[in-house]
């Protein structure tokens, strides 16, 4: 059990058991581990460092929820069914979604172990609320580029506002959902310039009326990241002094992954 004091340290300490908990030996050997999301559960550890639970409840909270978030990423990863897919194809997909149900599986059964309901009950509306957003983003009509964006950041963000609502620890609410909406546009960017396939994109350039082709597409996530970074700071400045280590770790994000690399992009 780790004692919670929102540290570099603990952080690390997290990542290694929640790795450790989503290590399994077959899965390992034809698909790679899961990416554990650092920032989501940076804000989950400083959300719980702040309530008065257990430090066994804390830690069981963190790391279910995060199991979770796993999961559903997870689920992201599988890829849309070709006519033409060859067996080895067919059977990594298979085994992607057979990895997310195993993740969606795990946080079940570490929770039971609590006999937890309500916390439980929490989750799965999130999980719910969360697969009916990427349909409705995803598969139907929407009728600007902000309104895609609130629905997009509400995806990211909503599993970690719900678990806040449930330890009555809200204050951080509207900082995550800026810094979650960010980080998302810039991965999604970073992979398609990269060449990889970014579904964020793809739906863009293919959805009639929103932008249009990825030119316009990579302006105007560039538009929109620049004004979210800036909303983001002003955000972070104004939380209360007991997230002074959530403060600093945010700002320093922010000049890694936004700053930095737009500097050299220019140059």
């Amino acid at each position: 059990m780790i004692k919670l004091n929102s540290s570099d340290n603990d952080i690390k300490l997290l990542k290694e058991k929640i790795a450790s908990k989503v290590r399994h030996p077959f899965l390992a050997r034809f698909i790679p581990e899961p990416t554990i999301d650092e920032d989501k559960l940076v804000i989950l550890t400083s959300i719980m460092d702040h309530t008065n639970l257990s430090d066994v409840k804390k830690e069981q909270y963190i790391i279910t929820t995060m199991l979770v978030q796993i999961a559903l990423d997870t689920h992201d990863l599988v890829s849309l069914t070709e006519e033409d897919d060859d067996h080895e194809t067919i059977r990594q997909r298979q085994l992607t979604v057979l990895a997310g149900d195993y993740y969606s599986g795990l946080y079940y059964y570490l929770l039971s172990q609590l006999d937890d309901i309500p916390m439980i009950h929490t989750l799965a509306g999130a999980i719910k609320e969360i697969n009916e957003l990427k349909m409705e983003l995803y598969y139907k009509d929407v009728e600007s580029f902000q309104e895609f964006l609130n629905g997009l950041k509400k995806i990211e963000s909503l599993l970690i506002q719900r678990v806040a609502s449930y330890v009555q620890k809200t204050t951080i609410n509207d900082m995550a959902g800026e810094w979650l909406l960010a980080k998302k546009l810039l991965e999604e960017k970073q992979s398609y310039q990269e060449g990889k396939f970014s579904l964020l994109i793809d739906v863009l350039m293919n959805r009639s009326g929103i932008i249009g082709n990825s030119g316009q597409v990579i302006m105007n996530i560039e538009q929109i990241l620049q004004s979210h970074v800036h909303r983001l700071e002003v955000t972070v400045s104004q939380l209360p002094i007991h997230f002074n280590w959530l403060k600093s770790y945010v700002h320093a994000a922010i000049h890694h992954q936004f700053n930095q690399r737009k500097i050299a992009e220019e140059g």
